[in-house]
């Protein structure tokens, strides 16, 4: 990994910079054109072509490392092209016709309007999704609805009168019952206070978990033990004291030697062993120095087998019946690739007479669907209104804990150049949710999260208090910051 600082040459001449530039317009138009192509068959929303291309562009302008350019035109008092994500051609234009004009050369400027259009796509995409935006703040707040939000009126209302923008309802939890009782409860108070609130449903996905447990009574994992998953309902063994049966039988298929395995939100690592078919043979590798228990109902990442797995199960199609006729956005779990898009946006022509108006947000939690992202967004984009929800809390486990911060980084680059909304979600203030308390370091991120369009919280005791203290951070740092831009807000702590 390349970690050095680019230096700028020694006496960079103007006419040099601009022939560079040159060649690397064309390269990336020639590039861009020819991803954009294959692409456009994808695409029936029209207003989504221009945004389209925009990504395709910035993906041809990011096979580059830019960092020595970068030095070279700092000096002269040109855009670095930092900033470059949401208007990729104007802002290569401008630069090249400013050197233009200091060579001699009468080129073209962009028009003033073009710099500003990336951005205004991008609004009206977030707003398609969430709706307008407080007048207050532009990201939205959006809250996971406990159980008791089907039964207390006056917990939803507080909630949105504290800055609430959007509810989440997770349909691997409740019924549809209680679903509905939730949603006429939002209603009710939407009517009540004059404020507008989104429906968001997460289907449940393929959530792959352990089921059946066989492990002592006081027992614990430590690294360097073994344990058996088996495609079954365990057997007692005294081989293997410790065993757990998988949610998911296919995943016995794929599964190799050598291959890790984590489980409970990364609380245990292991690496496999043995795997014949039926059942694999684990080795913990990673595990606090207590050791772990092993539990049910805990989740199991396969971050190094790929997992042929449709994102829609039949329990998610059932949901569907209820979530198409009563969300304004369905977050969709475990979508890997366009394919995934494709099916739901087939099922949801089955249920609804234009799919198209209600928004899908695809959940970025493993490797695949990183790998993937760009053909995701136009396949889903392409359609109807899109938004993308980085889900770190799998994520971190798949791709590992110390890439999260550098390709949440990355996601929401590329979402910009695609004017495509971003959820920034997963344990924002969490400590706060669930003890009443923050955390310093979740401070911090919180206010980070305002460059993204959405922040997502989870349920807990606290969660109004949470939302109260959000709504705060994000209207004090709208001030400062929008997406990768400093805002150079007059600053009052050291006025005299």
């Amino acid at each position: 990994m390349q970690t050095q600082t680019a230096q700028p040459l020694t006496d960079t001449r103007p006419y040099e910079l601009l022939n560079t530039l040159r060649d690397l317009r064309q390269d990336i138009c020639d590039e861009g054109n020819e991803i954009f192509a294959r692409w456009r068959p994808s695409i029936g929303n029209r207003h989504f072509l221009l945004s389209a291309r925009n990504l395709a562009l910035y993906l041809a302008l990011r096979k580059r490392d830019l960092r020595p350019l970068q030095a070279d035109l700092t000096p002269w008092g040109l855009s670095s092209l930092g900033r470059i994500e949401a208007r990729v051609m104007p802002n290569l234009d401008a630069v090249i016709s400013t050197l233009g004009a200091v060579c001699g050369e009468d080129i073209p400027r962009p028009k003033a309007n073009s710099f500003a259009r990336g951005e205004r796509l991008l609004y009206r995409q977030t707003e398609n999704v969430f709706g307008e935006p407080p007048a207050e703040r532009r990201v939205r707040i959006m809250v996971t609805m406990p159980s008791e939000a089907a039964h207390s009126y006056t917990f939803v209302r507080d909630l949105l009168q504290h800055g609430m923008n959007c509810i989440r309802i997770n349909c691997a939890h409740d019924t549809p019952d209680a679903w509905g009782a939730m949603i006429g409860h939002l209603r009710r108070a939407e009517a009540e206070t004059g404020r507008r609130c989104k429906v968001s449903m997460d289907l449940g996905g393929p959530k792959i978990r352990t089921q059946n447990i066989i492990m002592p009574e006081k027992g614990r994992l430590k690294v360097g033990d073994t344990l058996r998953l088996t495609k079954d309902k365990p057997k007692e063994s005294e081989d293997f004291p410790v065993q757990a049966q998988c949610s998911l039988a296919h995943i016995f298929e794929a599964v190799e030697a050598g291959e890790q395995v984590w489980i409970d939100d990364g609380k245990l690592g292991c690496v496999v062993e043995d795997a014949d078919g039926d059942m694999l043979v684990l080795r913990v590798t990673h595990a606090s120095q207590k050791g772990e228990k092993l539990k049910a109902e805990k989740g199991i990442n396969f971050p190094d087998t790929e997992l042929t797995i449709p994102a829609l199960t039949e329990q998610d199609l059932l949901d569907l019946d209820f979530v198409a006729q009563n969300a304004d956005i369905i977050n969709y779990s475990f979508v890997q690739d366009a394919n995934d898009v494709m099916l739901l946006q087939q099922a949801l022509a089955e249920r609804l007479e234009d799919p198209s108006k209600i928004a899908i947000v695809a959940k970025v939690e493993t490797r695949r669907a990183v790998t993937n992202l760009p053909e995701i967004m136009v396949q889903a984009a392409g359609q109807q209104p899109l938004g993308v929800m980085i889900a770190r809390g799998d994520l971190a486990v798949e791709i590992g804990y110390q890439r999260l911060a550098e390709m949440q980084e990355q996601i929401l680059w590329l979402c910009e150049a695609a004017h495509v909304p971003v959820i920034w979600a997963t344990q924002v203030l969490e400590n706060l949710v669930k003890k009443g308390r923050p955390s310093r370091a979740e401070m911090t991120d919180a206010a980070m999260s305002e460059r993204s369009e959405c922040v997502m919280l989870n349920k807990g005791p606290y969660i109004r208090e949470a939302v109260t203290i959000l709504d705060d951070v994000l209207q004090r740092m709208s001030a400062h910051q929008s997406k990768k831009t400093a805002q150079l807000r007059a600053l009052q702590s050291w006025q005299n």
